[in-house]
């Protein structure tokens, strides 16, 4: 028989069948449950599962199983432990498996699994694992059979009205809808396409066509938890906590990202008709602005920033930890238009420097720093 299954037969186990059933601790779904599924793996690793692959045979009702070793899971629950365990499956040989005729009226989907028969549970005078099809009911609008208890659903195939050997037959191209899933080892990275199972336990992995993925104990995220941009709304205020400003209706832009204990962030202010610079406000009042994150340290530099009046008054400030909770801007050239500012190179931005602000003007920047944690 190609299709073996250990510790079923009742006249004994030979070595052949405990080299070639998959032993040892499978994907766990309960304390003592198994979960069901296909090995994954292929000769050239190019494929998730090349295991129980069907392929149809041109002009016929009939098509080919390839070997591959599978688990099946007795019906396990908590209010009920299944006392059977799990069945470990291995195919040495392709398979051919036969598909009925199709109805005169209507298409039906058929499905193919691989089952195991134990007569000491089932009463089926049967101890055996087969490559079997499970017939469906022809409909206008066809659906697949129920799984059978102690059955892997490999595929499900559409076998359209009037099918039959000859030009008619199945049509292989559109027939198939893969049904299989995997099962690894315990700690192993399942692979899967469309399983919507949920996680084990906290902690295991499970790589979705190409996407690592954890799960919490409640659901499966991506992993590693990759960063996203986030908006930012930065507190504006002075380093003298006199002639506080306020944005009014500015255009703000400001954006962040945090990657383990790297910030970048990026802003752009472009003050409006309703903004306060600070009333009565100095030289003295330099401006502040409030990090995303909170720094490990104050820095002399984490960045650049554009002070935009108009195309030609224009020049570039120096991003500055002022504090481990906000920057400020340290003008650090001359204007493009070579006018004189009011604190040329080593001053800060404040509602005077490098020119008095109004409506319109605007400052953009970029930095990177080092968060607290």
């Amino acid at each position: 028989m190609p299709v073996r299954s250990g510790w079923l037969s009742p006249d004994g186990q030979t070595r052949e069948d405990t080299r070639l059933v998959p032993l040892g601790a499978l994907t766990p779904t309960s304390p003592v449950g198994t979960r069901s599924g296909v090995l994954p793996g292929s000769y050239t690793g190019q494929f998730r599962m090349a295991g129980f692959t069907l392929t149809g045979i041109a002009n016929t009702m009939r098509a080919t199983v390839s070997p591959g070793r599978a688990v099946i899971q007795a019906p396990d629950s908590p209010s009920a432990v299944s006392a059977r365990g799990a069945y470990p499956i291995a195919l040495t040989e392709y398979v051919t498996v036969t598909f009925d005729n199709g109805d005169a009226q209507y298409g039906r989907i058929d499905l193919v699994v691989v089952r195991v028969y134990d007569d000491a549970y089932d009463g089926s005078g049967r101890t055996e694992a087969v490559i079997e099809v499970i017939k469906g009911t022809p409909a206008a609008t066809p659906a697949a059979p129920t799984t059978p208890d102690l059955a892997l659903p490999l595929y499900e195939v559409l076998v359209q009205a009037n099918a039959s050997t000859g030009a008619n037959a199945i049509v292989w191209g559109t027939a198939l809808t893969g049904r299989r899933t995997a099962t690894v080892g315990v700690g192993g990275i399942l692979p899967v396409s469309t399983d919507s199972s949920i996680g084990s336990y906290p902690g295991q992995y499970r790589d979705l066509d190409g996407q690592l993925q954890r799960w919490t104990g409640t659901a499966w995220t991506n992993y590693p938890v990759l960063p996203t941009w986030q908006d930012w709304t930065p507190a504006w205020t002075t380093a003298s906590g006199t002639a506080t400003p306020s944005y009014g209706n500015a255009a703000l832009s400001c954006r962040y990202l945090k990657s383990g204990t790297t910030v970048h962030l990026n802003f752009s202010i472009q003050f409006g008709s309703t903004t306060n610079f600070g009333s009565g406000a100095t030289t003295s009042d330099n401006w502040r602005f409030a990090l995303p994150v909170t720094a490990a340290t104050v820095q002399p530099i984490v960045g650049f920033a554009e002070l935009g009046a108009t195309n030609s008054a224009r020049n570039v400030s120096r991003i500055y930890l002022a504090t481990t909770g906000t920057f400020e801007l340290g003008v650090s050239t001359g204007r493009v238009d070579a006018t004189a500012i009011v604190n040329p190179y080593y001053g800060s931005v404040d509602a005077l420097s490098p020119w008095t602000w109004v409506s319109g003007y605007a400052i953009r920047g970029t930095a990177t720093y080092e968060a607290a944690a």
